[in-house]
């Protein structure tokens, strides 16, 4: 609702809302007034009362303003989960019998490469539940949210020291929304020298699939540039691309450690070469985990990274969200932040998903640099010992020039592909019955493995892990040698569930044991999947309602 006001009006009332601590949307000779489904009849008499519309005999009439041909005639919310749970513990139980289908952190470690799944602490998570900060509007009044901010500018004062640039926005509430606002910054600086027809963006073939859609999105002109077969960028390949594009080269977008899991020991000169050539330099800090104590981008010779504080930074980032990805600049790119004159925004809000930064904060207060340097090592080792003892069993992609990887490796089973028909996903799915959510699949290279442990897990985890893939490349064996048929053994009938196990019949060529309890540990920490092997594929394709009947 808009109430027009005159100024003498608009400064009384004002007095009046802020005495009953009521926040209104102040403008030019008005007063804007928004109401959600949490507004309350006492809410609408404080209002009435700020304006002066409540007295004696005065009653409220409400009226929903939703014009007669809009109003939901038709039934809604007649599922029964909305009716049955009619009391706390019904309700709780129910909850959790939905919680014991999600197979989470709680229960053992979560291996996927690229999304670094670390701990989310206790600790760092608490602040969120504050009502000083979980129910503080990102629209407040500066006046009213001086810690808050404080806060904030700390955070942005940490993440640019750690990342070595000169300015941080906490504007981006994703790492594709961070990209975009960076590609952004690097227009805006090519168009201030009078360069507005350099559009062409360099990206590897190994680079994340967000980055030319992101690039795309900013108006380039997408270049790919090859790579070797170790995984690094082909410098000759960048080279030539760099010279042929020399006039309308705008920028380069790389990951580091690359996406292939090392650290691209070409990357200074990389950015070298496209800095020769009048470009910026995007880095994607999607593997930030790597670098974090240990070196920074902008000393490196980026001039734009973006951050996923849902992944180095602890925020958690199950479920699609709520991610955030600030972006760190140089100085010849600050002036083109989001929120500046020249990016007004890249998001609703000026701080993104603002009520979770203290997660961030928190964490980086806590740890401290050497807590911080210490982190990335141990990731970084738990990655190699992952490595180390995996790669007699599944050869190990990529690797640096002293054979070593960064903070993730991929694993490749493609060979039991042709020994013994198992697929990627059999594996990714016959992990579930091990008690282990799978690493990320066939990303960057198809059918392979990408595992990143972080620092958050213990040797005996690791071990955990390792024991488990190891029994499966075994299982494999066992098909190969013909003890199992290739379409009838514990891989391609993974998951078991426990339906499945007690059942009456069993008709399988392997024992429900060896179905349900592969590895010893499992008898004291089982884990059952609540559903069986379906078709992924055909599922992704071929969509289907499985609510109630519509009428």
């Amino acid at each position: 609702m808009r109430v027009k006001l005159s100024d003498s009006d608009m400064k009384t009332f004002r007095r009046a809302a802020e005495a009953k601590r009521i926040n209104l949307r102040w403008e030019k000779s008005a007063a804007v007034i928004a109401l959600d489904e949490t507004a309350t009849e006492a809410d609408l008499e404080d209002l009435l009362e700020v304006f002066g519309a409540k007295g004696p005999g005065l009653t409220l009439d409400i009226e929903l303003g939703i014009p007669e041909n809009l109003r939901r005639t038709s039934k809604f919310l007649t599922h029964k989960v909305f009716s049955e749970h009619r009391s706390e513990t019904e309700m709780l139980r129910y909850l959790r019998k939905l919680e014991s289908k999600d197979l989470s952190l709680v229960h053992s470690m979560i291996p996927l490469g690229s999304c670094t799944m670390k701990l989310n602490a206790a600790a760092e998570m608490l602040p969120v539940t504050w009502p000083e900060l979980g129910r503080l509007h990102p629209f407040a009044p500066a006046e009213q949210t001086l810690g808050y901010r404080e806060m904030t500018s700390q955070l942005e004062q940490w993440l640019a020291e750690i990342t070595g640039f000169h300015a941080v926005s906490l504007q981006p509430n994703a790492g594709s929304q961070g990209e975009y606002a960076g590609l952004l910054a690097i227009r805006g600086a090519l168009d201030a020298r009078g360069q507005q027809h350099r559009k062409v963006c360099l990206i590897p073939v190994s680079a994340h699939g967000t980055n030319p859609a992101t690039a795309s999105m900013a108006g380039m002109s997408i270049v790919t540039v090859a790579c070797l077969e170790d995984g690094d960028i082909d410098l000759a390949d960048l080279k030539k691309k760099a010279d042929e594009h020399a006039k309308d080269l705008a920028c380069l977008m790389v990951t580091y450690p690359s996406t292939h899991g090392v650290f691209e020991e070409g990357i200074k000169e990389i950015c070298e070469i496209v800095h020769g050539h009048g470009g910026f330099v995007y880095m994607d800090g999607a593997n930030m985990n790597a670098q974090v104590g240990l070196c920074r981008p902008g000393d490196i010779g980026a001039d734009v990274c973006h951050l996923n504080l849902h992944k180095t930074f602890c925020i958690p980032h199950g479920g699609g969200g709520p991610g955030m990805g600030p972006i760190g600049v140089v100085k010849e790119l600050a002036a083109y932040l989001p929120g500046s004159a020249a990016v007004s925004a890249v998001s609703s809000a000026p701080f993104g998903s603002a009520s979770i930064l203290p997660i961030s904060w928190m964490y980086i207060r806590m740890m401290g640099p050497d807590g911080l340097t210490s982190a990335t090592k141990n990731a970084i080792l738990n990655a190699n010992y992952i490595a180390k003892r995996l790669e007699e069993s599944y050869p190990v992609l990529f690797k640096g020039k002293n054979g070593l990887v960064a903070h993730e490796c991929i694993v490749d089973p493609r060979n039991l592909k042709v020994m013994a028909d198992v697929t990627v996903d059999d594996i990714a799915k016959r992990l579930m019955d091990y008690g282990f959510h799978a690493p990320t699949v066939s990303f960057p290279v198809v059918a392979t493995l990408m595992i990143e442990p972080t620092e958050s897990e213990s040797k005996a985890e690791l071990d955990r892990f390792c024991d488990a893939m190891i029994s499966i490349r075994e299982e494999a064996r066992r098909v190969e040698k013909g003890e199992w048929p290739k379409n009838d053994n514990p891989l391609k009938n993974a998951p078991h569930t426990a339906e499945a196990v007690t059942a009456d019949a069993w008709a399988r060529p392997y024992s429900r044991e060896t179905a349900a309890y592969p590895a010893a540990w499992l008898r004291e920490r089982k884990f059952w999947p609540s559903v069986g092997r379906v078709d992924g594929a055909y599922g992704d394709r071929n969509f289907f309602c499985s609510c109630s009947a519509l009428s």
